[in-house]
């Protein structure tokens, strides 16, 4: 069993003004002349930590971190304007151009999934390959499942505690319901719907339960940015079209594609990343029989660290 690469820290980091509005946080780690990597994060409004630079060697990997617009560290802090699916491709391009690289390799989860495959099919020619975990084609019905009905039947119980901040007759959608009052001016709203929101997805992300985790999604900073982006973003249907990222792997078929998925994910479940593997040829799809969504499980942590050193040794 594969575990994380020791704890390490940043050589560079960066302050790109992508817009008069947008500011990203932006670090490298690792070594300088390795192969790049771009760690892209989940949410959207997920933002990045310490911990995924351990992913990836740091002897044979130049790691990219960077927080997309409206969280972690970029500027202004659960922003919405300016901030759309579109935005974030060019976003991930200049990133790309400040650092001088031709090409590099996508490492995504979740959201990060979606936002590695939609800039893949944008600039196929600047991609060395992906390495995919919990993917998410957010689809009408893939967002329906976790925000209405679907994942509601496996966790009925932290169910009921998503659904308190929601009176019952806006609870036919939630998704709208909670849109509302994450943009209201009530602090006192936005914060409780935020909270309720970002500890709903924190529960359901683990097959077994991790207050670790739960306690970062219930953390103020994060929550707000995670529940105010990620309501903007599926309210508006991801900013693309209705299975867009299925219908363009036409695009992407000759890029080497390792997709990881918990075989018990209710955030994200399995026969995403299993349409996925069906229309991308030259994918490999590893199933890991005893976890969910988090890319902190330990068997999916063994499959990234394995994708990671597999790609080091093709890539070299």
């Amino acid at each position: 069993m594969r575990v994380p690469y020791p704890e390490i820290h940043p050589y560079a980091e960066h302050r790109l003004q992508v817009s008069e509005l947008h500011t990203l946080y932006v670090e490298e780690s690792g070594n300088p002349q390795g192969i790049p990597v771009l760690f892209i994060h989940g949410g959207p409004g997920g933002g990045t930590s310490p911990a995924h630079r351990s992913f990836f060697d740091p002897e044979k990997y130049r790691i990219i971190l960077f927080d997309q617009r409206g969280c972690g560290q970029s500027t202004p802090h659960a922003e919405l304007t300016d901030n759309t699916t579109q935005h974030l491709i060019d976003d991930m391009e200049k990133i790309r151009e400040l650092l001088n690289i031709e090409q590099w390799l996508l490492f995504g989860g979740s959201w990060g999934s979606t936002l590695a495959l939609l800039y893949a099919q944008a600039h196929p020619d600047k991609v060395l390959g992906m390495i995919l975990r919990g993917i998410f084609l957010c689809r009408d019905q893939d967002i329906q499942w976790f925000y209405q009905k679907g994942a509601s039947a496996i966790f009925p119980d932290y169910w009921q505690e998503y659904l308190q901040v929601i009176p019952p007759s806006e609870q036919d959608n939630l998704l709208e319901a909670y849109y509302k009052r994450l943009t209201s001016d009530n602090e006192i709203a936005r914060m409780s719907a935020a909270k309720a929101w970002s500890i709903w997805e924190g529960r359901c992300s683990t097959l077994d339960p991790n207050n670790d985790i739960v306690d970062h999604f219930a953390d103020p900073h994060v929550a707000l940015a995670m529940a105010r982006v990620e309501a903007h973003y599926f309210i508006n249907e991801a900013f693309i079209q209705p299975n867009q990222i299925i219908e363009n792997c036409d695009k992407i078929s000759h890029l080497k594609t390792i997709i990881v998925h918990g075989r018990y994910d209710v955030v994200c479940p399995i026969d995403q990343a299993y349409s996925l593997y069906n229309a991308l040829p030259e994918s490999e799809l590893h199933i890991v029989r005893d976890a969910g969504h988090s890319a902190f499980e330990k068997g999916i942590t063994d499959n990234l660290i394995r994708a990671t050193d597999s790609f080091a040794v093709s890539l070299a």
